[in-house]
């Protein structure tokens, strides 16, 4: 379970940030303990007005938990995870807020503790806060019998595309994945070893070599986002100079743009709006299906809370019912019959609370099932229009060297394609395979059986051997 956390102020906004749908498609405020207010909005707006009363400036502690994608996490384990982020950190007893949130087949929980003491009016410090929460997520790694991934194992072993929140708002004003655009620079880097190489290799990924003002080298998309190419690849800017040259023989980003408007957009203007049609045509229709399949579940989900509130108050009256009162009631009292009446409602409490709660999972379980893979659907289509608008950019960079009077490029394969056709060759018949020849495959010899005598006598030398080291040493 990756564990992502902060400490922050202005409660009031992330009430609303927690509470609001956007790309949420169902929220499920789980818990809101230590506070007067018994609702989100309410509860951390306390703590913004008891902060005031200190110099605390950041008075919340916001954790997000994510388990991994295709794990049908229960609540138990979320529980369990808040209580031990609570206790390393030294939050026990602190008044929190739990709430869980799901799209696209996910759920995961954020987690909001008051910082504050409510006795000492001050805040609670959050030393080295970041070891112990990647602590406790390997723990729960291990407990849970999750693939940890590799980056949680060693920081080295980090994925280089994953961006940060700017990258992924450029991303997402360009139309395009932040972690796609990393892989396609990385993709283009990699397959490259001149500037007129890597800058071709840009083109048909849909970027342009240019000039940057504060950077040397960047990237600008077709739609004239800029990119800063050594932050992308994950290499120094001394490092890329040295493959690209001087920065100040590249055009600037102006210059760039103006070429990409004058000479690339007019051709591929009228194929790139088709494309982008037929991509919001087949969008839109799974976007659809989504809907419809929120409300859907947003209705059983209701129908089941309701369902188990009614059974809740009908098996509460039943068990208050075996209490009698009065004179009844005292001779139960004496005799011992009504402690073990309670007891007995005491159990039943527990069980049917356990019930209520598996009851809900195997729902929520099962919507969460039908919602992956419709958005297996989605994916797949967007994977498939984002290959179709990559390949228009290929063809683009190739008919401009076909003006020049050059011949074009094949298209580089990409990882995925190479692991593909590594797939097809494991996948082939041993005789078709190439092997080595017989020639060079030495047999292996073959060992001769012992003879009984043989074996006596290696046991009888094993035990002189034995023997030879002397006495053993004591424990």
């Amino acid at each position: 379970m990756i564990l992502k956390a902060k400490p922050r102020g202005d409660g009031r906004q992330l009430g609303r940030y927690l509470l609001t749908m956007g790309e949420n498609e169902h929220i499920e405020v789980h818990e809101v303990r230590g506070f007067v207010s018994d609702d989100v909005a309410g509860a951390l707006s306390e703590v913004d007005a008891i902060a005031k009363g200190t110099k605390c400036r950041q008075s919340l502690f916001s954790v997000s938990l994510n388990p991994p994608p295709n794990e049908n996490v229960r609540i138990q384990t979320f529980e369990k995870a808040i209580e031990a982020i609570e206790e390393k950190n030294g939050l026990s007893g602190q008044p929190r807020v739990v709430v869980f949130h799901e799209k696209e087949g996910r759920r995961h929980c954020h987690a909001v503790w008051s910082r504050i003491d409510a006795e000492t009016m001050t805040a609670k410090p959050l030393p080295f806060f970041k070891n112990k929460l990647q602590e406790v997520s390997k723990q729960l790694y291990l407990e849970n019998g999750w693939q940890m991934p590799r980056g949680l194992i060693d920081k080295q072993n980090r994925d280089p595309r994953n961006f940060t929140l700017a990258e992924w708002q450029q991303a997402k004003r360009s139309g395009r994945h932040a972690g796609e655009i990393k892989g396609l620079i990385q993709e283009a880097w990699a397959i490259s070893d001149t500037r007129q190489s890597f800058s071709h290799a840009l083109e048909e990924r849909g970027f342009y070599l240019a000039r940057g003002d504060r950077r040397a080298y960047t990237a600008v998309t077709f739609e004239g986002e800029v990119i800063a190419i050594p932050r992308a690849i994950g290499k120094k800017t001394k490092d890329v100079r040295e493959r690209l040259g001087k920065a100040e023989e590249l055009r600037s980003i102006e210059e760039t743009r103006q070429r990409i408007a004058e000479d690339i957009l007019p051709r591929m203007k009228s194929h790139l709006d088709e494309a982008r049609g037929k991509a919001r045509l087949e969008t839109g229709a799974l976007n659809s299906r989504r809907s419809v399949m929120t409300e859907t579940h947003a209705e059983e989900r209701a129908k089941l809370d309701a369902g188990q509130k009614q059974r809740f108050e009908e098996e509460s009256r039943s068990r208050s019912d075996r209490l009698r009162n009065g004179v009844l009631g005292l001779w139960d009292k004496l005799t011992g019959k009504r402690a073990k009446l309670e007891k007995q409602n005491e159990m039943e409490a527990l069980w049917a609370l356990q019930r209520d709660r598996e009851q809900r999972h195997a729902v929520i379980a099962s919507q969460m099932q039908e919602r992956q893979n419709l958005q297996a659907e989605i994916t797949a289509t967007r994977s498939r229009h984002a290959q179709a608008l990559l390949d228009l950019h290929s063809d683009t960079a190739n008919y401009r060297l076909m003006q020049r009077g050059e011949a074009p490029k094949p298209r580089a394969k990409t990882s995925f394609e190479r692991l593909e056709a590594l797939r097809e060759k494991s996948r082939q018949p041993e005789s078709q395979r190439q092997s080595k020849p017989a020639t060079q495959i030495k047999p292996k010899p073959k060992r001769q059986p012992l003879s009984p005598d043989e074996r006596l006598k290696r046991l009888r030398e094993r035990r002189e051997q034995q023997r030879d080291r002397g006495p053993e040493l004591e424990p």
